[in-house]
């Protein structure tokens, strides 16, 4: 295989798909001995954007689990922005300890429909976006160690391959038509699809940086406080406040993170497909 570049892709609201991407585009760059490059699509802005890729490069294209599959807000971006070439490709989706249930298989069918070859995955637990007490801390020191292992294995690999790798199998449905219920503490579905954040008017500085991190442009630049598009509660906004201004009050969403603190403390460990 000649890789001439490798590309890093991915969103990531609160930083943990951001780190898990850079620390294997880094070490991916490494071992090939290529440059390497990073688009960052979390910005509504960026997603506008076309990407074209060869069949020179190699693409780690990162993505966070939401109810179980991709986030439907991003599907358009992936199935109408990025193009690939016979473009090797190697699919990665982060979860909060839960289970990435059809995420990774979603990612990777999408990506094959539009002129992509996946030859490795990844599904990595990270720290719960709605608890730090879920996965607390990770990915730690010794989950981006698997992480550069695992690509040195698929490195070495690609180096001593002179042809395609056979189809990679990754656990999933391919005819995906539903999301994942969220559950409340009492173990009943919990509506909260149309939570938005809130704000500590008294802690509020106006600095903005809400609406600038906010990966769905929904917070009002003209008043932080409000929020009139479309929320998908990736805790962007919670998570990079300074002042710790904003917040979720949701009845139905706070049952939820009280279930899954209650059921999803346990270790998991990040599964390698290759």
């Amino acid at each position: 295989m000649n890789i001439r570049k490798v590309y890093g892709l991915f969103f990531s609201p609160t930083g943990n798909t951001e780190t898990v991407v850079k620390t294997c585009t880094n070490q991916t760059g490494k071992e090939l001995n290529v440059t390497i490059e990073y688009v960052d699509f979390t910005s509504p802005q960026q997603r506008n954007m076309e990407y074209s890729f060869s069949s020179d490069d190699f693409i780690i294209i990162g993505i966070p689990v939401y109810a179980g599959r991709i986030p439907n807000k991003l599907l358009p971006f992936i199935q109408t922005k990025l193009k690939g070439n016979k473009t090797l490709v190697m699919p990665v989706v982060t979860y909060g300890n839960r289970s990435f249930d059809n995420a990774l298989k979603e990612l990777s069918n999408e990506l094959t429909a539009h002129g992509f070859y996946s030859i490795a995955a990844l599904a990595v637990p990270c720290e719960h976006a709605f608890s730090s007490q879920i996965a607390t801390n990770r990915p730690n020191k010794d989950d981006l160690k698997c992480l550069e292992s695992f690509v040195e294995e698929v490195v070495m690999k690609l180096k001593t391959s002179k042809n395609l790798p056979a189809s990679l199998s990754i656990p999933g449905d391919d005819i995906i038509d539903a999301y994942y219920t969220p559950l409340g503490i009492d173990g009943k579905p919990a509506k909260f699809l149309k939570a938005k954040p809130k704000t500590k008017v008294e802690s509020c500085t106006s600095c903005g940086i809400c609406a600038n991190n906010c990966p769905m442009g929904a917070i009002s630049f003209d008043n932080f406080i409000d929020v009139p598009g479309t929320c998908i509660k990736c805790q962007a906004c919670i998570k990079k406040c300074p002042t710790h201004a904003k917040y979720f009050d949701d009845e139905a969403f706070l049952s939820h993170v009280k279930m899954l603190e209650q059921n999803y403390k346990r270790r998991l460990d990040i599964q390698c497909f290759y």
